[in-house]
């Protein structure tokens, strides 16, 4: 008599005749070719060494005097604040953006979604060049803002903040873009059917189903917005306690005090970990 434990063992065994085939797991290692494996390490040292070396490097002794020094903390600050702000620029006109070209078919919007993630490739240095010829007291916007409403938004705080949301938000809009075609629009139909306007059904269903998606891109966006630099500079200057965020305090305190620099640099590289970590299992998940 068969035990049931022997059950499986008989349906999996091939036919009289045929070979038994291995199987093999994904991820199973069989074996590394020598000439993907020293590449691959090559790679890895290339990428981790750096990083090592800011650690090795880093001044622990005196870092906490360092990160409570004065110009430490208002650049720390200012970033915060402006990496915040940026992101919930991102987030208001971003997220109506990503669903328009996640759920709406209109001609050329091929072109529009690659105008909008320009941004991703394009040198930080020309983003900041470009919101000057927009919105510098000379510029194409800019010029009716200062002489109509006595607005100036280059070199001020504000301009941070828009420097940061331009480079940023594209972050946003392909992870709110990407979550947006992976929901079903089927419950999005079935609520308009029921009597809900559009907007109702935005606002009560899609934006519960693409929570997620918008937390990870708020999250990159905030990231990418506190380490933006090229920007930053070239449209805002950099203004002590106006202007100086921590990328642009790096690039200062590296010219006359290196112990500074890599304190700060520290911070960079401790929340970009945090951002990566937390993003981790929804990555894992898409995947």
């Amino acid at each position: 008599m068969t035990s049931p434990h022997d059950e499986p063992a008989a349906v999996a065994a091939p036919p009289a005749g045929e070979p038994r085939r291995r199987r093999v797991r994904p991820g199973s290692r069989r074996g590394v070719p020598l000439p993907l494996l020293l590449p691959a390490l090559l790679g890895l040292a290339f990428l981790v060494l750096p990083l090592i070396a800011l650690l090795i490097r880093t001044p622990w002794h005196s870092l906490p005097d360092q990160l409570t020094s004065p110009g430490v903390w208002q650049a720390l600050r200012l970033s915060l604040v402006c990496a915040t702000a940026a992101t919930a620029v991102s987030l208001v006109i971003g997220v109506p953006l990503a669903w328009l070209l996640a759920r709406v078919e209109f001609p050329g919007r091929g072109l529009v979604r690659a105008l909008v993630t320009l941004p991703l490739v394009l040198p930080p240095v020309v983003g900041g060049v470009a919101l000057l010829m927009a919105l510098g007291r000379n510029g194409v916007v800019g010029q009716w803002l200062d002489s109509w409403f006595g607005i100036t938004l280059p070199f001020t705080t504000v301009g941070v903040v828009l420097a940061e949301a331009f480079v940023a938000m594209p972050f946003l809009v392909i992870s709110v873009e990407g979550t947006l075609r992976a929901a079903d629009p089927r419950y999005e139909e079935a609520a308009t059917t029921l009597g809900a306007s559009r907007f109702t059904a935005f606002r009560r269903v899609t934006l519960p189903l693409i929570a997620p998606g918008i937390a990870a891109g708020a999250v990159l966006a905030w990231a990418r917005a506190l380490g933006e630099f090229g920007a930053t500079i070239t449209f805002a200057g950099n203004f002590p306690g106006r202007t100086q965020t921590m990328p642009l305090a790096v690039y200062l305190a590296l010219q006359s005090d290196p112990a500074a620099a890599i304190a700060l640099s520290l911070v960079l590289l401790v929340v970009s970990v945090a951002v990566l970590a937390g993003l981790r299992d929804r990555w894992m998940t898409a995947s």
